[in-house]
């Protein structure tokens, strides 16, 4: 009996499949693995936050690195902005605002740039400037003993190495003697003509005469006429 209704379902199984069709039914079958399938995706457990998976720091790791949480928020506490005045030969003189890391030239430029009359070989346009200084632009002709500040004011970390600078005929630097910090004091004396200042008298001769600073390269008279005020031998 069981035998027969086993071959009945397989026949009914039969005319089915050739009634509906075969495509048909392998749709279906197809569809339908494929709900089953969503379906188990969409009812499974999700995955963890991804902030759970996050070590969070404590305060072991913390010291561990070398570097205070108390000394983290002075990090941002450095100016990245200053203020600086510029005068004399620029087209517009004034206060300017410039990044922290600017240079004389782009003080300058921010100025408007120098004007035709100005004496840039009395300034060192690469040298680094620090907020509330002023960057002051002779003009050609000017006598330097009169200037209001100098171009080439050193920061005030620098201050200490440093001398101060000639304002005067009774306040003079020995080319002779000086040193690299107090020979770029001077104007139109940079980093690499002190050293060359220095080369000179070390390899070659010293200074007999003021004038004698010309024989170094990269001085010449108009060089020493805007220096020559300021030192001796």
């Amino acid at each position: 009996m069981a035998s027969f209704n086993v071959a009945q379902i397989i026949d009914q199984v039969r005319h089915w499949i050739a009634f509906v069709g075969p495509r048909r039914v392998v749709g279906g079958i197809v569809s339908g693995v494929i709900v089953v399938a969503v379906g188990w995706w969409l009812l499974r457990s999700p995955a963890p936050p991804v902030e759970t998976t996050i070590a969070r720091a404590d305060s072991a790791s913390t010291s561990s690195t070398g570097v205070d949480a108390a000394v983290l928020p002075t990090m941002s506490s450095v100016p990245s902005v200053i203020t600086v005045h510029v005068a004399g030969a620029v087209h517009k003189p004034g206060v300017y605002t410039l990044i922290a890391t600017a240079r004389v030239v782009d003080a300058v430029r921010a100025a408007g740039g120098a004007t035709s009359g100005a004496d840039l070989d009395l300034v060192n346009l690469a040298h680094p400037i620090y907020d509330s200084e002023q960057i002051y632009i002779p003009k050609r002709g000017q006598s330097t003993s009169v200037l209001p500040t100098h171009p080439r004011s050193p920061r005030p970390s620098q201050q200490q190495n440093t001398t101060s600078q000639p304002t005067s005929r009774n306040t003079r630097v020995n080319i002779n003697t000086a040193n690299a910090s107090e020979l770029e004091t001077l104007p139109g004396v940079g980093p690499s003509t002190a050293k060359a200042i220095i080369a000179y008298r070390n390899t070659v001769s010293p200074f007999v005469t003021p004038e004698d600073v010309m024989k170094v390269s990269g001085i010449g008279p108009a060089k020493f006429e805007a220096m020559q005020d300021f030192i001796t031998v």
